[in-house]
């Protein structure tokens, strides 16, 4: 990732071209998704303790923003649960304002764009996504639309038009409205797409910082991740690469990502498959055929000592009824990593006596049936 004592710019990982971070730009010259030079990390003593939000880690951003745009997300639980014979801590993600871990991602971007003169921003989501961005668009009083595919159930998008977000229905596969949201958008700073835009990853990288500083400033061993477009672990990959290297953590831990076995793009790709089938999946959160930051998500598992793990669909149901059955209600999605965790020490990847933290992204009440 370069330098992290330099200046931070925008870099594209295919062609290493760089573009400055003060202008608004959410791929490259080449059409390439963006990232963001590596960070310097942050020092204990650089937390914010009287803001109790994200913001607190907002010396390790690297964006200087005067005025946030903030619903209080972040600081999320960290709740230890039995799952299948194991201490799981589970990190209850779905506290944040509109149900979802991507109020993190959603804070930081919408923050940083408004800062840098823009006024209106284009999404394009069938899901948690929408909402969040349509959300924290309001709150900075910017006009949001949302591209969602025509086939998405009108109980999804209820949230994002109850923000006050207009939404375009587009025919066709999630691809084409994605592809309507760039055409709307001419190109310009206005896309804010969740999955492009590098911007959105520094809010997800602050789930890292947080954990780090819920196990009284040292890393778990293991962090279970559901994973579609990867902006997650994407995050955690970040944001425990900038700690180990400021030497505030004496390993990374390893990242685990987590898939439904319907849609396991990421999984087939780690076994070396090819022409996985893809099918329907109650994990509709990862129902992503194409991520597009793949090799990154490859590579943040790879290089941790990570693996992947697809999930069977009668399996994620069970996962979620044994969550529910201790206090914690959460969307399919979710589901999807407390299996994985049951499978990773079931294969003795996860040891007894090893911290293990559960990422439970989304809440049930997103998805209450089946």
């Amino acid at each position: 990732m370069g330098d992290a004592g330099a200046a931070p710019v925008y870099r594209d990982p295919v062609t290493g071209a760089e573009f400055p971070i003060s202008e608004p730009r959410w791929r490259s010259d080449d059409g390439n998704p963006l990232m963001i030079s590596a960070g310097p990390g942050i020092e204990r003593d650089q937390i914010d303790l009287t803001d109790r939000s994200l913001w607190r880690y907002r010396a390790a951003l690297p964006v200087a923003v005067a005025e946030p745009v903030s619903l209080g997300e972040g600081c999320t639980p960290l709740v230890p649960r039995e799952l299948a014979g194991g201490l799981a801590h589970c990190k209850l993600e779905w506290f944040s304002p509109t149900g979802s871990f991507k109020d993190r991602g959603a804070s930081v971007m919408v923050s940083v764009l408004r800062e840098q003169g823009v006024t209106s921003l284009i999404e394009d989501s069938s899901g948690n996504g929408g909402a969040a961005i349509a959300a924290y668009g309001a709150a900075a009083g910017m006009d949001v639309t949302v591209f969602a595919p025509a086939s998405t159930s009108p109980a999804k998008l209820a949230q994002a038009r109850a923000y006050g977000a207009t939404i375009e229905l587009v025919p066709g596969p999630r691809e084409a409205s994605q592809q309507a949201a760039i055409d709307a958008a001419g190109g310009g700073p206005r896309y804010a797409s969740h999955n492009w835009q590098a911007l959105f990853l520094e809010g997800t990288k602050t789930l890292a910082y947080e954990i780090w500083e819920d196990f009284g400033f040292e890393a778990p061993d293991h962090v279970v991740v559901p994973v579609g477009a990867g902006s997650s672990l994407l995050g955690c990959a970040l944001g425990f690469a900038e700690l180990f290297r400021a030497g505030h953590i004496a390993r990374m831990p390893s990242l685990h990502a987590a898939q439904p076995l319907n849609c396991s793009p990421v999984d087939a790709a780690f076994h070396g498959e090819a022409d996985r089938p893809v099918a329907p999946t109650v994990a509709e959160g990862t129902a992503i055929r194409n991520p597009l930051r793949l090799a990154q998500i490859l590579a943040a598992v790879r290089d941790t000592g990570g693996c992947t793990i697809a999930i069977a669909e009668p399996e994620i149901l069970a996962a979620r009824a044994a969550l529910a059955a201790q206090g914690l209600f959460v969307e399919p999605t979710s589901a999807t990593a407390a299996a994985a965790f049951t499978h990773l020490r079931g294969r003795g990847m996860i040891q007894p006596g090893e911290t293990a933290v559960v990422v439970l992204t989304g809440s049930g009440l997103k998805s209450p049936a089946p």
